[in-house]
């Protein structure tokens, strides 16, 4: 399975690669918007994780791109964000499948709450291909 990342904290997106590749998935990061779109519309990953503030374009764009994209738009966006999820609501609107707050990834623990959350995901990834 593949997964992209778009994540700007360069620190969070190594970590989230180490937790996830030890899981057993094949993962391709960025840190920027624009890059996230071109990577997701030429790689077709099964899932991606994003971040809300990015630069070059921020995650609401992206997200409304991929949803708008008839070549990405089944693909499952898991929102990364900051934020609490007051945004949560919204953001599921706009075509977000989940949100994942940051603060409950546990980098020293190698992010199990992310790794448990994309293995959730699965059937919905699958189901979308």
């Amino acid at each position: 399975m593949k997964i992209l990342v778009i994540e700007d904290s360069r620190m969070l997106r190594l970590a989230m690669e180490r937790s996830l590749s030890k899981a057993g998935y094949e993962v391709t990061s960025v840190g920027d918007g624009q890059q996230g779109l071109d990577m997701a519309q030429s790689m077709h990953p099964d899932l991606i994780l994003l971040d809300m503030m990015l630069p070059t374009l921020e995650g609401t764009g992206v997200l409304r791109q991929l949803r708008n994209d008839p070549g990405t738009k089944l693909i499952p966006v898991v929102v990364l964000s900051g934020l609490s999820q007051k945004n949560e609501q919204k953001l599921k609107t706009a075509g977000a499948t989940a949100y994942f707050e940051k603060s409950k990834l546990d980098l020293d623990q190698n992010s199990g709450a992310l790794v448990h959350l994309v293995q959730d995901l699965l059937p919905y990834a699958n189901a979308g291909h």
